[in-house]
């Protein structure tokens, strides 16, 4: 049951299709929560067992108690446990009392929120905003499953990837030309390596200009994608948010005639910086300017693109021309001068201040939906309302064709036109345990179609983390190896057991079949294709605080590791359940563990995947791509 609830005059973000006729609240109580509209508060007050859910994309854990969230989508690649925010804002939550009872609800607002759960005071969970305009959906149903269930029909169905997608992709910004991304095909296949995808990050572009291709790195880009898409690979560019500011670049004149740029308070068009210097921002939540900049991914889609990843679209800015004017200017006020503590501080909280302001992004106007609105009030809507503009443009222009699409930035809404990745993480251990924890709640909010940079973006990766990670990123339905300009080149023909790589590859595509169909039942029954063990064994306490084992669709369980240098690791077991003990998707060995506690030793290149009782796991036979893997072709069967 989903009731809805209108507080002052809150804006229409999308997020929500299904029609809900607003219900007028009987004093200060929605169910249990209690509204405090003088102090623009909404609090619960948590019992000693309850767990908290939802969120989508964040730091911690799955079980959110204990910290404060906060919806403001921020380029930010350091995901520590103290950041409050990442690059999205799903403001779903799910509470289990844990005494049997749980609701839900989705907090529909395009700005700043904040969801104190347990930070502030252990047992109060408070959601506050600065403008209290929102709508706020309370759901009542029986667990969390169908909590989920009664959301997703609520914002609509998840985007669909077309099956090339669930193949191995390679990317890495720092591939120049032709002859880098050659390589990078020539060399898994020399190895025997299964390969999908080559990503473009923002080398391709002429002076990173977006719908552009460098002729001198790309000559006859047409062909060359031909020629790539023949041995099986699509090649898969980026679209950045910012539109260079260059007389007789086609993007930048038409936006500026039709009137399609982010302004001022003025009236001008703000002037902000990112890759090709300064740049305008298109006006997503116009819809004749979203309408715009979707048709020009034709530029691409027409030579043969079939594929993109939208990115710096919270929107990430450099530095804005007028803040950057400010800053000069205190510089130049302390020029020469001696600085204590206090005016280092300052000169180094200046520079600081450059990139990603909050200031500048009260600086710049939308006009949204008729009305002129600040860019900090709707903030959290511009990376949904770019992906937006996209996926309808597909719809227009590439009706017989299923695109790939995924962003950095979202909403929710967004998940209706395309998939997430997590954004630039980090190569570390602890950003593998995060992606683990990250991926349900993901799903929660109907981003099914989701992943993580597998290896790690930033930093140097080495073969022992690749290894573990790829361990867990054959489940991830977007399967990515994505890495910095000027880390250690992280491609896994570079390591020296590129066997045991090609192997976990393999077993990937021999579960794609699997993965496939879990992930479409999923979408088409808002249900879930990650799940913490807690919303099935609701009963079992242990299974509820267990974080780093997860369901995966209908039939399996899997129990990364992610801890350097072990050879094994514990195992909860909610029921009894088969142990599948992969080296290859032809070598592996069973057997059948009891419900309770084990010790299970899974060596370097050996993938733990437990399958439940009455069901079965079948493998097909991998090939060098999608396009030539025979989905019936059966390599083994593996039952509980």
């Amino acid at each position: 049951m989903i009731k809805k609830y209108v507080f002052g005059k809150p804006m229409d973000t999308g997020a929500v299709v299904a029609k809900v006729k607003a219900t007028v609240p009987e004093g200060s109580k929605i169910g249990e929560l209690t509204v405090d509209e003088k102090n623009k508060t909404i609090t619960y007050i948590m019992p000693p067992k309850a767990r908290i859910y939802g969120l989508g994309e964040t730091v911690r854990g799955i079980n959110k108690r204990g910290w404060l969230y906060i919806s403001n989508n921020t380029d930010n690649p350091h995901h520590e446990e103290g950041k409050h925010s990442l690059y999205a804002s799903q403001n779903f939550i799910i509470v289990d009392n844990g005494d049997g009872k749980c609701f839900g609800f989705y907090f529909d607002h395009p700005g700043e929120v904040r969801f104190d759960i347990g930070f502030t005071k252990s047992d109060v969970f408070a959601v506050s905003a600065e403008d209290f305009d929102f709508s706020l959906y309370y759901i009542e149903e029986d667990s969390p499953l169908e909590i989920v269930k009664s959301f997703r029909g609520l914002v609509g169905k998840s985007y669909e990837a077309p099956l090339w997608a669930y193949g191995y992709g390679q990317s890495r910004w720092g591939y120049k030309n032709a002859s880098d991304i050659r390589e990078v095909r020539d060399s898994y296949k020399k190895l025997g390596i299964p390969l999908d995808m080559i990503y473009m990050d923002i080398d391709y572009m002429q002076d990173f200009k977006d719908f552009t291709v460098n002729p001198e790195r790309f000559p006859d880009f047409e062909a060359f994608v031909r020629d790539m898409k023949a041995d099986g690979i699509r090649l898969i560019p980026i679209i950045d948010a910012g539109v260079k500011i260059e007389k007789g670049y086609d993007v930048y004149e038409e936006g500026i005639k039709n009137d399609f740029f982010c302004k001022k308070e003025d009236g001008t068009p703000l002037v902000a910086a990112v890759w090709p210097g300064k740049v305008h921002f298109p006006d997503f939540l116009n819809p004749a300017a979203a309408k715009w900049f979707g048709d020009k991914y034709k530029v691409l889609t027409d030579m043969g693109i079939e594929g993109f990843w939208n990115d710096m679209n919270e929107p990430a800015i450099f530095y804005t021309e007028d803040h950057l004017k400010e800053v000069f200017g205190e510089l130049e006020n302390i020029k020469d001068k001696e600085l204590d503590i206090w005016g280092f501080f300052g000169f180094k909280g200046l520079i600081d201040s450059i990139n990603n302001n909050p200031e500048d992004y009260r600086r710049f106007f939308h006009e949204f939906n008729g009305v002129k609105v600040r860019h900090d009030k709707v903030h959290n809507l511009y990376g949904f309302y770019m992906t937006k503009a996209a996926g309808e443009a597909f719809e227009r222009n590439n009706k017989d064709k299923k695109i790939l699409l995924f962003s950095r930035s979202s909403f929710m809404g967004m998940h209706r036109y395309g998939g997430v990745w997590t954004g630039d993480n980090m190569s570390w251990w602890s950003h593998l345990l995060l992606n683990i924890k990250q991926m349900p709640s993901l799903n929660m909010t109907g981003f099914i179609y989701s992943g993580a940079d597998t290896g790690g973006f930033g930093s140097d990766t080495t073969e022992d983390l690749m290894m573990r990670w790829l361990g867990f990123s054959i489940f991830t339905p977007l399967f990515r190896n994505h890495s910095a300009l000027g880390t250690r080149d992280q491609e896994l023909y570079r390591f020296e057991r590129s066997n045991d790589f090609k192997n976990i590859i393999e077993l990937r595509y021999a579960l794609i079949p699997y993965i496939y169909v879990e992930c479409t039942k999923a979408i088409n029954e808002n249900g879930m294709y990650f799940k913490p063990l807690s919303f099935e064994y609701r009963d079992d306490e242990r299974a509820g605080e267990i974080e780093d084992q997860l369901l995966v669709g209908a039939h399996l369980m899997i129990a990364p590791v992610y801890e350097q240098n072990k050879t094994g690791r514990y195992v909860y077991l909610p029921e009894d359940m088969k142990l599948v003990r992969f080296r290859s998707y032809k070598d592996f060995d069973t057997e059948v563990l009891t419900k309770g506690d084990h010790y299970v030793k899974a060596e370097l290149n050996e993938i733990l995947v437990f399958i439940r009782k009455g069901h079965k796991l079948t493998l097909t036979e991998p090939a060098a791509c999608t396009d030539r893997l025979d989905m019936d072709r059966c390599a083994a069967t593996i039952e509980f």
